[in-house]
């Protein structure tokens, strides 16, 4: 699950495109298919957003939920993506923009009636 966090006026319109970038970084390095998107966007007012100094209205914290399993070159190398991709096709700068992955275990996660490490049918491999 990805939860993403901006000021409403600058989030509600690229909440689209961000998603579809998004989820083309999740396939493209982790291999996630198609149907595989949860997004959730959390747009605040401004009063309500507190953000380090140097930054724009525009800055943009994106959290990673995810089954531990991926090696630390694959998540950077999707951290490096989401990088590229967002400045390059919502003009979002990388000093605007902060993310991070936050893994559990597989049995710490609850998803169709049973936990990650049931789930023998993903569609997607975890060890990557």
């Amino acid at each position: 699950m990805i939860v993403v966090y901006g000021i409403n006026e600058k989030l509600n319109p690229i909440k689209a495109d961000l998603s579809d970038a998004i989820h083309a970084c999740m396939q493209a390095v982790l291999g996630m298919p198609e149907d595989k998107r949860a997004h959730r966007f959390i747009p605040l007012d401004r009063e309500d957003f507190y953000y380090p100094g140097g930054r724009s209205d525009a800055y943009t914290v994106i959290e990673i939920n995810m089954m531990a399993g991926r090696t630390p070159e694959t998540q950077k190398a999707l951290i490096k993506m989401l990088f590229e991709k967002l400045e390059k096709d919502l003009s979002l700068a990388p000093v605007d923009v902060e993310i991070t992955i936050k893994e559990q275990a597989p049995h710490q996660w609850g998803f169709r009636g049973m936990t990650g490490d049931e789930a023998n049918d993903l569609k997607y491999k975890v060890n990557v």
